[in-house]
């Protein structure tokens, strides 16, 4: 079973996007802010992070950035999930690194759809990335 983290404040969102990430069959774990969501993404090393941007304490932008400074949770697939639906918002964090970015409200079909198609992409890059790296320790 695929584990998500989830990242957002808001109580209600975040109860309903749990159940519904785990009728879909996911393993998910949450966070009420940015902080808490670095920590146990740095402990548990999910399978992929949904991520809202405006958060106290440390905000989506700041989570991403710190998960790209560290080796071990900087390829783990990250999906923004925000309100902020402005192009230069949806613009900023693709540029700092994120997978996809879904506008709030969403569809179940819509983050369902996002998610399957990030965690198959990751599939082949981490399947390229092990290639790669036992052919360096033949060589």
């Amino acid at each position: 079973m695929k584990k998500i983290l989830l990242i957002e404040d808001d109580a209600v969102l975040r109860e309903n996007t749990t159940e519904l990430l785990e009728l879909s069959n996911y393993e998910v774990y949450t966070a009420s802010n940015g902080k808490i969501g670095l920590e146990i993404a740095e402990k548990m090393k999910p399978d992929i992070i949904i991520c809202d941007i405006m958060m106290p304490v440390l905000d989506g932008y700041g989570v991403l950035n710190g998960l790209s400074l560290n080796e071990a949770t900087k390829h783990i697939p990250f999906i923004f999930l925000s309100a902020k639906t402005e192009h230069k918002d949806i613009r900023k964090g693709m540029d700092l690194g994120a997978d996809d970015y879904i506008p709030k409200p969403f569809s179940e079909e819509e983050l369902i759809s996002a998610i399957e198609s990030r965690l198959a992409k990751a599939s082949i890059l981490n399947e390229a990335r092990n290639a790669s790296s036992k052919s360096e320790m033949a060589s």
